[in-house]
């Protein structure tokens, strides 16, 4: 693997552009460099994996056994890279993937773009939001975030915290955390009660999941350490300079409240669809998962010619999985461009399909089990959804019922509501479902943010300084 230092050293085109250094990024370009394309990898972190397999390559031994066995299959991944020949950016900050296959990367404040011939969107996946009252106080945070000091640095939480929510997520931190002697207080768990008929229908296909014992087992080992509070239903953080305290309600209780110095949230997560949606990707409305996803094809072609995309960008299926799609990636990738046969690319994707399937069996009852409660996807009137641009639930409600937006990019012109820097991605999902709920329609007729590039903060010195020619200079004629 070809370590670059800079933007400088970018090649003026390469054969394929893969956006994150995840699972997905890692096994596309492990394939795709296997049947000789020229590959160039591009990624934020200082080091390859992704959120999941987050700080690995450095990663101490006690941090490791820390964090289980499930980390360190990242290792397979990250070896194979590293003993091909693939061109790698790390800390670059992809602004551009264009329709036309550009990309426009920027790194220690300079920009460059160049061209691919194919591009992969490697993008991973996002916390959904979790718009409770108090959330954007100093003390809470999300659990993806907790988890990502534990693996870059090996820091854990102090003082008295509790973690709230739902999901595999929440349970497996929960876990490392009492590996790493810092228990949390409790948890205080939203999920909604298992036994509901399309929970039950799903049930019979997770019994041959990989991950069924697996997660059994992490949880009888949680809930032996730390009191598990089942059926919350109404949850605040509570604060004036910083979080104090988290008020809680169960379906069959009074009000509570317990004092901490965190609150960690979690309800899922959902893929990370800005940049396929700045790039055109047509997109749909997943009623399972409850969030937009890119369409694609059985090799992960988007419906942009030239743009594929692979692994939780795509559609939430967990770490390996995304592995196997972003192989299946590489290998339609080197198709496409030529470097093998049709089919070859069917022969060798066989193994991996069946490894696909195993790990992707049952993941309907998963997401159908842990689907966050509809009164934690909206917020109410005094809560903030759109933390960039400081816009509340109530002037959301307004807007709609006074104004008639009818969805998020017309209330974007109201509020500059997902105007901020984030550009919609910690509020995106929560203002569709307030619109169509609203408005009594399915978030499908509601539909998403419209966003164009750059995806990314950039400033005008680093576009400016981009090379060009008289043919890039266009005149506004006012006749």
């Amino acid at each position: 693997m070809n370590r670059l230092s800079g933007v400088g050293e970018l090649p003026s085109t390469c054969d394929l552009a893969i956006v994150g250094a995840g699972p997905a990024g890692l096994a596309a370009a492990a394939a795709a460099a296997e049947r000789g394309l020229e590959v160039l990898l591009l990624d934020e972190n200082p080091a390859p994996g992704g959120q999941i397999y987050r700080g690995l390559e450095n990663s101490p031994a006690p941090r490791r056994e820390l964090l289980g066995k499930d980390y360190q299959r990242g290792d397979a991944l990250l070896s194979a890279v590293q003993a091909s020949r693939i061109s790698w950016l790390p800390g670059a900050s992809v602004w551009l993937a264009s329709s036309d296959l550009e990309i426009g990367v920027s790194k220690d404040a300079v920009s460059h773009i160049f061209s691919a011939r194919h591009i992969l969107l490697a993008t991973g996946a996002l916390e959904r939001p979790f718009p409770i009252p108090g959330w954007t106080l100093p003390g809470v945070m999300t659990v993806g975030a907790v988890q990502g000091l534990l693996k870059s640095s090996g820091l854990v939480p102090e003082g008295r915290f509790v973690l709230a929510g739902t999901g595999p997520l929440l349970w497996l931190l929960a876990y490392q955390l009492i590996t790493a002697k810092a228990p949390p207080l409790a948890i205080l768990d939203t999920t909604l009660p298992a036994m509901r008929a399309d929970v039950m229908a799903a049930l019979p296909s997770f019994l041959g999941s990989p991950y069924l014992l697996k997660g059994l087992r992490l949880m009888r080992k949680v809930r032996s350490k730390v009191r598990v509070i089942g059926g919350v239903s109404e949850l605040r953080a509570i604060g004036e300079d910083r979080l104090r305290s988290v008020a809680y309600r169960t379906r069959s209780s009074q009000a509570e409240t317990i004092d901490v110095d965190g609150l960690f949230l979690h309800q899922g997560v959902t893929p990370n669809i800005n940049m396929a949606n700045a790039a055109g990707c047509d997109m749909r409305w997943d009623e399972v998962q409850l969030c937009w996803k890119p369409v694609t094809d059985d090799w992960g072609r988007s419906s942009v010619p030239g743009i594929s995309i692979a692994g939780d960008g795509a559609g939430i299926s967990g770490a390996e999985a995304a592995a196997c799609l972003g192989r299946l990636c590489g290998l339609d990738a080197a198709a496409r461009l030529g470097r093998i046969t049709e089919t070859e690319r069917e022969k060798l994707a066989t193994p991996t399909r069946s490894l696909l399937s195993h790990y992707v069996r049952g993941r309907r009852f998963l997401d159908l089990m842990f689907q966050p409660p509809a009164t934690f996807r909206r917020a109410d009137a005094d809560t903030v959804v759109c933390r960039c641009e400081e816009v509340t639930g109530g002037q959301i409600a307004q807007t709609v019922a006074d104004l008639g937006a009818i969805g998020p990019n017309q209330l974007k012109s109201y509020l500059r509501c997902g105007m901020g820097p984030c550009q919609g991605r910690l509020c995106g999902l929560t203002v569709t479902e307030m619109i169509a709920a609203a408005r009594g329609v399915s978030p499908t007729e509601v539909g998403h943010y419209r966003l164009r590039f750059p995806i990314k903060p950039v400033t005008l010195a680093e576009i400016a300084s981009l090379p060009h020619d008289e043919g890039d200079v266009r005149a506004v004629v006012r006749e």
